[in-house]
């Protein structure tokens, strides 16, 4: 029996996704390519934006196209907040939502020959499904933590896909770090959700820096990276416990979505672009090359040209290291979708392409300043004549090398030059 995978939207997806693959390969089944004839398909959906409820949508019908006979399983945020019509498009057989992916395996097998089933229970439960994934890639690997989110930004439709907040417990949290170490792995990603909620439904007390200290001590695992974090949560105490932690990774991706105060009230985002900035001046004070990398949506109902270009004049002063542009998408059930002044597609793609364009200024300007000096590099693959890694502050490098294999290895690099954000130099001494 042959399995293939296809996964859309978030780092968090991408680990779910791996998840219910080693699911299927534990039960026996021959993972293929996407593209090939298999006799199930899982679609892991993504439903942010628009687009990503159009991509599900094709990557469904492509399956069916490819296999017309096979089970098409659809799991994810797009399947979760519409299973009806999910369920209703040719070949589907079975939804999951963003529940249930631990019971993959067993709910697909129990379908037998029928051509159509839903699995009926799409309700939140309140505890971590304890979904586990080390196919990341030899040298970095995520590790989902966190599920869930209670904010309800006016924009967002993930906390009603993606349910409420769920923590993994710290002994589990340990116990996949010290798998993954065992592995090889020597970087983790610890993502979620909203992680920066971690620990709130476990034991008083505990807090994403309890989940990050279960690192401390496991030999192997030499980076901790974090995932988006929440910029009015970055307390100097956060800061400065991070700050002191060796394995802490020094990038750091503070949602901002908008650099306007009034727009980042009508997103209910709960803090200002002056508390953001704080929050930024505190990462740089305890850690000064530190890169600051964020998300910014444009065209948000209401959005002024004075309001937008605030946001640019901010991302300017900020000098953020990397910026996602997102042009705002209606998501139908959020509050933002029946707002007054909805902007037209044009107006939104002219401001996304030019913050487009100030965000590859900032990433090259961010990254000339690490010309002629040393880097500590950990190494992932071979690209033509070059092998490729990246730094801690998740700055791309590429040196020449010989056909050795550097992967997963650390080099000490002194970086010559920097163009359209990538690093290039030459290794000093391998580091180990």
């Amino acid at each position: 029996m042959k399995a293939a995978f296809c996964t859309l939207g978030c780092k968090v997806n991408q680990y779910d996704t791996e998840a219910m693959r080693e699911l299927f390969e534990n039960a026996g089944y021959e993972t293929v390519d996407f593209s090939e004839p298999a006799d199930v398909y899982v679609v892991n959906t993504c439903t942010v934006t628009a687009t990503g409820d159009k991509k599900s949508r094709q990557m469904i019908s492509r399956a069916h196209a490819l296999s017309p006979d096979a089970k098409i399983v659809v799991a994810g945020c797009y399947a979760q907040r519409s299973p009806e019509e999910v369920l209703a498009m040719p070949g589907v057989s079975l939804v999951i939502g963003a529940k249930d992916r631990l019971r993959v395996v067993e709910l697909t097998e129990a379908l037998g020959k029928e051509k159509k089933t839903a699995v009926g229970e799409l309700k939140w439960e309140h505890t971590f499904e304890p979904l586990t994934a080390s196919r990341e890639g030899r040298t970095r690997a995520h590790l989902k933590i966190q599920e869930g989110c209670d904010r309800f930004c006016t924009y967002c439709i993930i906390p009603y896909a993606r349910g409420p907040i769920r923590s993994r417990p710290l002994v589990e949290v340990r116990a996949e770090l010290t798998k993954l170490a065992n592995a090889g792995y020597k970087e983790v990603v610890l993502t979620g959700i909203h992680l920066m909620s971690y620990g709130r439904d476990l034991e008083k007390g505990v807090t994403l820096l309890d989940a990050i200290r279960e690192a401390d001590d496991i030999d192997g695992i030499e980076r901790i990276r974090l995932g988006s974090l929440e910029p009015q949560m970055l307390t100097d105490e956060f800061v400065s416990t991070l700050a002191n932690n060796k394995k802490v990774c020094r990038q750091f991706h503070l949602s901002l979505q908008s650099g306007s105060k009034t727009v980042l009230e009508r997103m209910h985002r709960r803090y200002t672009p002056e508390e953001y900035a704080e929050c930024v001046r505190r990462l740089r004070e305890k850690m000064p090359e530190c890169a600051v990398t964020t998300d910014i949506i444009v065209g948000f109902p209401g959005e002024t040209e004075q309001e937008f270009e605030e946001t640019l004049q901010f991302a300017r002063d900020v000098a953020l290291a990397r910026i996602h542009v997102f042009p705002y998408s209606r998501r139908e059930g959020t509050v933002a979708a029946s707002m007054p002044g909805q902007l037209s597609r044009g107006v939104k793609a002219a401001r996304a392409s030019k913050l487009g364009t100030l965000a590859k200024e900032l990433e090259q300007q961010y990254a000339s300043s690490f010309v002629g000096t040393v880097q500590d590099v950990l190494f992932e693959e071979r690209e033509g004549e070059c092998v490729s890694g990246h730094t801690d502050t998740y700055l791309k490098v590429l040196i020449p090398a010989d056909e050795d294999d550097l992967s997963n290895r650390f080099l000490r690099v002194r970086i010559e030059k920097a163009a359209e954000g990538v690093l290039y130099g030459r290794s000093e001494a391998e580091q180990h």
